[in-house]
C-alpha cells in the first residue's frame, strides 16, 4: 500500500503586478529584478484571502480527483499568513467546502510548509488513521511585505495550491526527508503581534518580512541538494532517474545552483516563478497543478518535490505519479 496524489488544484488573485509596476513604488527596474531573481510578475491580493484562495484550490483538486468534499477525512492548510489566529484557516476552509467529516488544522513551516503537510498526511494515512487527505498551501504574503523595501517586495506573490492524496495499491510517495535548523532562524523572519497586557508592553522589531538574502541563498544551494541526495539514496534512485524536480520557487539562481550541484540538466526543473514570484507554501502545489493540467505529468513518472525556507526548514520527497 502507498499514498498517492490523485488530484491537484490552484487559485491565484486576479491582479497581476509587473516589475515595471514596482518601479513606481521603489528604486528598481525590470532588468535588475529579472537578473537577480528570474521574476517578471506576481499575483497580488486585492481582497482575496488565505482562506478564499485555499477553498478555491481545494475545490479544483477535488474536481480533478473526482471526489466530493464530504469524503475528505483530513484537511491540512500550510500557511504562515493566516487572517486569524483562531479559528485556524483549515477550519474556515472546511466550512466553505462543506467538508463536514474532515479533521482540520493548520501547519506552519513557511516555504517548506506544503511539503511538511504532505509528509504529515502521509504519516496519518500510513498509520491507518485516515484513508485520504486534502492538503493546501495558501499565502497572502503581500500583507507582511514592506512595500518600501526593494530587497523583499519584488520577491513575493500570493496564491494557493492543493492536492488530494489517498491510500492506494499503486506506488505513490516512495520516501521523504525533513530537516530544521532553528539556530539560523534569524536570517528570514517576520514578527507577529506585540506583547501588550496590563503588566507589560513590548514593541517588536518589525511586522514585515526581513531577510538576509545571501545567507538564505547559501543555505538553499548547500542544503537542498544534500537532502535531495538523501531521499534518493533512501529510495535507491540516482539523480538521473528522476523525470522532474518540482522545487520551491524562490529564485532562479537558487534552482540553477541546485541543478548544478546535482549534475542534472535544467530542463528537468520546471519553473513558474517568472509569472508568480515566491508564494511560500503555495509554490510547489501551484507548480504541480500547472504541470498536471498542461499534461506534462504522465503516469509512472518519478518526481522529486523539495521545499526550503524560514525556520530554517527544508526537505524533499520522491513520488511516483
Amino acid at each position: 500500500m502507498s499514498v498517492k496524489i490523485i488530484g491537484t488544484g490552484s487559485a491565484l488573485p486576479e491582479k497581476i503586478v509587473t516589475n515595471d509596476d514596482l518601479t513606481q513604488l521603489v528604486d528598481t527596474s525590470d532588468e535588475w529584478i529579472k537578473e537577480r531573481t528570474g521574476i517578471g510578475s506576481r499575483r497580488i491580493s486585492t481582497g482575496e484571502t488565505v482562506v478564499s484562495l485555499a477553498a478555491q484550490a481545494c475545490e479544483k483538486a477535488l474536481e480533478n480527483a473526482g471526489r466530493e468534499a464530504a469524503q475528505v477525512q483530513l484537511l491540512l492548510v500550510a500557511t504562515c499568513t493566516p487572517e486569524m489566529g483562531i479559528p485556524c484557516a483549515a477550519c474556515q476552509v472546511q466550512s466553505l467546502l462543506g467538508a463536514a467529516n474532515a479533521v482540520a488544522f493548520d501547519l506552519n513551516a513557511a516555504c517548506a510548509g506544503f511539503l511538511f503537510a504532505l509528509n504529515t498526511a502521509y504519516a496519518y494515512i500510513e498509520a491507518g488513521i485516515y484513508e485520504n487527505a486534502l492538503i493546501v498551501g495558501s499565502e497572502v504574503l503581500s500583507k507582511i511585505v514592506d512595500w518600501t523595501d526593494r530587497g523583499t517586495c519584488v520577491l513575493f506573490g500570493d496564491g494557493a495550491g492543493a492536492v488530494l492524496v489517498e491510500r492506494s495499491e499503486q506506488p505513490g510517495i516512495l520516501g521523504f526527508v525533513q530537516h530544521s535548523d532553528g539556530t539560523k532562524g534569524e536570517v528570514l523572519k517576520c514578527d507577529s503581534r506585540q506583547l501588550k497586557n496590563p503588566y507589560i508592553s513590548l514593541t517588536f522589531d518589525s511586522p514585515f518580512v526581513k531577510m538576509d538574502g545571501r545567507e538564505v541563498f547559501a543555505f538553499a544551494v548547500r542544503q537542498v541538494p544534500s537532502c535531495i541526495q538523501e531521499v534518493l539514496q533512501q529510495t535507491q534512485l540516482d539523480a538521473g532517474d528522476v523525470d522532474l524536480y518540482v522545487l520551491h520557487q524562490a529564485n532562479r539562481r537558487i534552482v540553477e545552483g541546485i541543478a548544478k550541484r546535482l549534475g542534472v540538466e535544467m530542463d528537468k526543473f520546471p519553473m513558474n516563478l517568472d509569472r508568480v514570484g515566491n508564494m511560500s507554501s503555495a509554490a510547489i502545489p501551484v507548480l504541480l497543478d500547472e504541470l498536471n493540467r498542461e499534461g506534462r505529468l504522465q503516469e509512472g513518472m518519478t518526481l522529486v518535490l523539495s521545499g526550503f525556507g524560514a525556520g530554517l526548514t527544508y526537505g524533499a520527497c520522491v513520488l511516483r505519479w
